[in-house]
């Protein structure tokens, strides 16, 4: 099997996530402007391996299932990080009841998108507007939350917790945008299409 282009950078976006992790708890003066400099570069190949895979054609099953883990894993990590570093009174738990939702959004989602190709069916959640907005919104939100951990006037205004809770109420509009989508297929109400399934013009597909 050759891995593509594409597919390196995936694999570098996963490889930056431990780094990130060990830099964000280094006790050094501006971990924090760094540990978010390694965020928003493995965001910006999240970015150019979908580019690369739709402009030079370079697809591959491996590259197509690699993908959506490493945003998952990058989110999830993020989200745990920022959670952990932020706890403690009211805004402690809004955000932990915020990733918690975000990561829930996510988990069924997928589910919800593999099961819609198992039956034929997954451009019906192809991914819209809503979501690629909740996608941007969520990485404003954690840039700005590893940068917070450090910086005692943002942390003063509450500006990562009022992004993440923005994209929190994102994400829930999105999935069930998704959903909405989907509930004539969940119910029974279109008969689903068994031969063949659908290929979706995602990054990397």
């Amino acid at each position: 099997m050759r891995i593509n282009l594409p597919t390196w950078l995936t694999l570098f976006r996963v490889a930056l996530l431990p780094v990130m992790v060990l830099v964000f708890y280094l006790p050094f003066h501006g971990h924090n402007i760094v540990a978010a400099t390694i965020f928003i570069l493995a965001a910006v190949t999240d970015w150019f391996d979908g580019y690369l895979a739709r402009r030079m054609n370079l697809t591959s099953a491996f590259g197509a299932f690699l993908d959506p883990v490493a945003d998952k894993l990058m989110v999830a990590v993020t989200l745990f990080l920022v959670v952990q570093a932020h706890r403690g009174g009211w805004p402690g738990i809004v955000m932990a009841v915020t990733a918690a939702t975000i990561m829930g959004r996510e988990i069924s989602v997928s589910a919800l998108r593999e099961w819609m190709a198992e039956v034929g069916m997954r451009a019906t959640v192809k991914v819209a507007f809503i979501g690629k907005l909740k996608t941007v919104m969520q990485m404003v939100a954690l840039v700005v939350l590893i940068i917070e951990h450090d910086a005692e006037t943002l942390r003063l205004y509450h500006v990562g917790e009022l992004l993440l809770l923005i994209a929190g109420v994102l994400t829930i509009w999105s999935g069930l945008y998704y959903l909405k989508a989907a509930w004539p297929v969940l119910m029974g109400d279109l008969p689903p299409r068994t031969s063949g399934s659908d290929s979706s013009n995602e990054k990397n597909l």
